[in-house]
């Protein structure tokens, strides 16, 4: 196992909201990937085995894919957060499959590893309770999105999305991606951005969609995206910064220490 610097720990913001007690527990358990675009972390219906962190820029997406070969994405993670064995401890299979969508550096750990360290530490098991839940709220949040809400509205949610997890406005993505995530066409979607382009939100370029007007994207979206950046401040206390950048989380108290620390 390679050796692992500060810098790799804190490329991923929920390692670096870890206690020094928490992260001494945890940083001697990770190891460092690096995965190429396309690149798979685990399918559906697979045991998740390990709990991955993707660092810096790397994203991942969840995504569901039918009988007749249509996907759907039901989220995305950044460097704010974790996929694959968040909750359980690893023998339980996949409902998703995980996919990389930008490539790069993945700090990961045996999901069994990490259920044993939670049971050693009140304050991480807190964390990753907290990040679990917040993890539920977006896919629950995609979920009545994707029912509810128009193309047009589901398209800047998902790219204002994107723009959170790498904090640039200028995002890779191409039309068969991005139809791929919104499970629909590519010559209907290639419409769509059309319009968005023509209204000065979003400039359509090769391999490339940067939003050009970022406050005008939030108020053309629909209220998902603003639902599901809440719910991470409110719950983890993730705090999104200007343009996008998502910065450090603070961990949770631990309500017990606060007791003990009131009662002395």
């Amino acid at each position: 196992m390679t050796s692992l610097s500060e810098s790799h720990i804190e490329g991923n913001l929920l390692l670096k909201a870890l206690n020094d007690d928490d992260r001494a527990l945890v940083a001697p358990h990770l190891e460092r990937e690096v995965y190429k675009k396309g690149e798979t972390l685990f399918e559906a219906g697979s045991d998740v085995s390990y709990i991955s962190f993707p660092c810096e820029q790397t994203v991942v997406t969840l995504v569901i894919a039918m009988r007749d070969g249509r996907t759907a994405e039901t989220a995305t993670i950044g460097r704010e957060g974790a996929v694959g064995g968040v909750v359980s401890d690893g023998r339980l299979p996949a409902s998703t499959q995980a996919l990389i969508q930008i490539a790069g550096p993945v700090l990961r750990m045996e999901a069994l590893k990490l259920q044993d360290l939670q049971q050693r530490s009140v304050s991480l098991r807190n964390l990753f309770t907290r990040y679990a839940d917040c993890l539920l709220a977006q896919v629950l949040q995609a979920g009545a999105c994707n029912a509810l809400h128009p193309i047009e509205q589901r398209c800047l949610r998902w790219l204002l999305t994107l723009q959170d997890r790498i904090g640039s406005d200028a995002l890779p993505v191409t039309h068969e991606l991005l139809a791929s995530m919104l499970g629909v066409q590519r010559t209907y979607l290639t419409r769509i951005l059309r319009s968005l382009q023509v209204q000065g939100l979003i400039k359509v370029g090769r391999g490339r969609i940067t939003i050009l007007d970022p406050a005008g994207a939030e108020r053309s979206a629909c209220e998902c995206h603003g639902s599901v950046k809440r719910h991470f401040e409110v719950v983890l206390g993730a705090v999104y910064g200007e343009a996008g950048r998502i910065v450090e989380i603070d961990p949770p108290a631990d309500p017990g220490q606060a007791r003990r620390r009131k009662a002395s």
